[in-house]
């Protein structure tokens, strides 16, 4: 997978995970000083690569007419392991299943059924599958949180560097979010360039601006709230970054 995540994806995972119901893109959007358009982008971005890959209801079934949530600890044969776990969402009453890489038991199978009787049907079928049952227990109760490090604690505050890759050869790419009061903003690539601002072993290579991947070129104006790629060949000094009003 090619798809480099960074702080502005952190961050909409973060707040995704706590709340995807409540949260908007401009709730992220403006926790990163970027645009809504820019947040929505993102979040298209991450479905396409297969990190963000749905949005799952927490359900009280016990609050619904008595019913049960149960989990089986399963083992099955490690070549049919993934065909198993297909055969055992199958079945009617399971709602998830989780493979595990270690252990005696390697599936971890959640039911939901409307009675005892219901939960042994499920538990028969299971087996018939091919699963072997090695324990079940009821759960009683499911607590859930965010992965806190992609949350606005760890982030730094304000406009800030958002990526930052070393290449071969001492080259360098950075990626960051253009802050209100750069020195760069309101000029052109090129002005910036001619002003000293920007050393000319530096290359822009991307404009992310409201949604939209921008082709830099020399005419191309930075404005606040732009998501930069900057290429250097030899390096880049933490100042060499403070015209763009990273931190």
């Amino acid at each position: 997978m090619d798809y480099r995540v960074d702080e502005i994806d952190k961050r909409i995972l973060y707040h995704l995970a706590r709340d995807a119901r409540n949260t908007t893109a401009a709730d992220v959007a403006d926790e990163m000083e970027v645009t809504p358009a820019t947040i929505r982008n993102r979040i298209h971005q991450l479905e396409a690569e297969g990190i963000l890959r749905g949005y799952l209801a927490d359900i009280n079934y016990k609050s619904i007419e008595g019913h049960v949530t149960y989990q089986f600890s399963c083992t099955a044969p490690i070549p049919d392991r993934d065909r198993l776990a297909q055969s055992a969402l199958d079945v009617s009453g399971v709602v998830s299943v989780r493979e595990l890489m270690t252990g005696k038991t390697n599936l971890a199978v959640t039911a939901v059924g409307s009675d005892t009787s219901d939960i042994s049907r499920i538990a028969s079928e299971l087996s018939d599958v091919g699963l072997d049952i090695e324990d079940e227990s009821v759960i009683e109760a499911e607590y859930h949180q965010p992965y806190n490090p992609f949350g606005p604690e760890d982030a730094p505050l304000g406009p800030s560097l958002t990526d930052f890759m070393s290449l071969a050869g001492g080259a360098e790419v950075a990626e960051f979010t253009v802050s209100d009061g750069a020195d760069v903003a309101g000029l052109t690539i090129e002005a910036a360039v001619e002003e000293g601002l920007l050393g000319e072993e530096m290359l822009v290579v991307g404009v992310e601006r409201d949604g939209d991947v921008l082709t830099p070129k020399g005419e191309t104006n930075i404005r606040p709230g732009d998501v930069i790629s900057l290429f250097s060949k030899t390096g880049m000094e933490k100042d060499a970054l403070e015209v763009f009003g990273t931190q």
